[in-house]
């Protein structure tokens, strides 16, 4: 892709064309056809008449559509695939749907979500699971070796992300899927930051479940994500969330089984209008090359970025390593974190601060313009200065 093709595809996301945007790891902007794809499955929904007869069949095809898509992009079948509305969402599934007793333990490593962190506290509070932690920070060199550490003869689950929100190091999921597995142990993986970015084959990794979004880096907008179960999984994880799109009904509206595959586990409406918008955003990608060749571009971009960062006065990259990833995260001497983020949104350049570690993240998709690096790399340099 060059410089000019690049720049034109760029500016086809409308949120680009005004600011310097390195916050993917937290939204990602929506493609101009994204947008009207879902302008116009609002539009057409309103036209036939929302709970129309004629309404039902278009929008079971399309929840079926976008089911493929997502399967497509991790190296699955649709009926793996459940649609929920966030990562939390398919992270709650999860962990509320094994039969815990109390004393079982789950396994959780210190760079996780607070909103994952804070389902297996109340697990432990309601149902008398033992949460224990890994130590991925300070910098770990040896997940593997770190995990089979901290197992227990009653450890039943693992919960980690694939690919961590904050160092923007990617783990070795499928040789710690392999640990757990010969000792009977789950996997649960947090694919927030690694779906869209990463080049993926679920079946292959061997993991259990992952729970993903749709609007970091596939770019499509928030509300809409998914959960990936392995299908030996579909059988013995319960539904705790129940609701119509889960179960067969009788004529007489009663309820007469699960479904079986994985939309067991959706519970009722969707914002329906949504779906063409993910699915079309997916498409889009799909034009650029593939899924290996846009994760290049992006580790190509990371790099760059995290190579100019290096000897910069005042502040320490989060990975010793260039990141695996579109994540690049640094600490400042000074600790004034929410300052510089707050002034170089002033100036329309968008990174975010984190609290845990407390640093500041730039992110780099692969059609993020080197000169975007370059004008964070100069204006962060100048707040140094201003700063010290």
């Amino acid at each position: 892709m060059n410089l000019e093709t690049l720049r034109t595809y760029h500016d086809t996301y409308p949120a680009l064309q005004n600011k310097t945007y390195l916050n993917y790891g937290g939204q990602g902007p929506l493609h101009q056809d994204t947008w009207q794809a879902i302008l116009q499955s609002d539009r057409h929904i309103q036209a036939e008449g929302p709970f129309a007869n004629r309404v039902f069949p278009w929008l079971s095809q399309q929840l079926q559509t976008l089911r493929q898509e997502l399967a497509q992009l991790l190296g699955t079948t649709a009926d793996t695939i459940a649609l929920t509305d966030s990562v939390t969402t398919g992270c709650n599934i999860v962990l509320w749907g094994i039969n815990w007793q109390a004393g079982d333990r789950l396994l959780i490593s210190n760079c996780e979500h607070p909103g994952v962190v804070a389902i297996t506290e109340q697990l432990a509070r309601r149902l008398g699971v033992v949460v224990d932690r890994v130590a991925f920070w300070p910098w770990c060199d040896d997940e593997v070796a770190a995990i089979e550490a901290q197992l227990h003869p009653r450890t039943r689950l693992v919960v980690l992300s694939h690919l961590l929100w904050n160092t923007g190091k990617l783990l070795p999921l499928d040789k710690i899927v392999d640990l757990c597995h010969r000792r009977g142990i789950q996997v649960l993986a947090d694919g927030a930051q690694s779906v869209g970015m990463v080049p993926l084959n679920l079946p292959a990794l061997g993991v259990d479940y992952y729970a993903f979004t749709g609007h970091k880096w596939c770019c499509g907008p928030a509300g809409l994500g998914g959960l990936y179960i392995r299908r030996d999984r579909l059988v013995t994880l319960e539904p705790t969330f129940i609701g119509w799109r889960g179960i067969h009904q009788t004529r007489e509206a009663q309820p007469a089984g699960w479904k079986e595959d994985a939309s067991r586990f959706e519970v009722a409406t969707t914002a329906f209008s949504l779906v063409p918008g993910l699915t079309t955003a997916l498409r889009i990608h799909e034009q650029w090359g593939t899924p290996a060749a846009r994760y290049q571009r992006i580790c190509e971009l990371s790099h760059y970025l995290w190579q100019q960062l290096q000897g910069m006065a005042g502040l320490t990259c989060l990975s010793p390593v260039p990141p695996p990833s579109g994540l690049v995260a640094f600490q400042l001497a000074n600790g004034q974190h929410h300052q510089l983020v707050q002034d170089l949104e002033a100036e329309h350049i968008l990174v975010r601060e984190l609290l845990s570690p407390a640093s500041v993240r730039a992110c780099v998709h692969y059609f993020t313009l080197p000169m975007e690096c370059d004008r964070f790399i100069a204006a962060l340099k100048q707040w140094l200065q201003e700063h010290p």
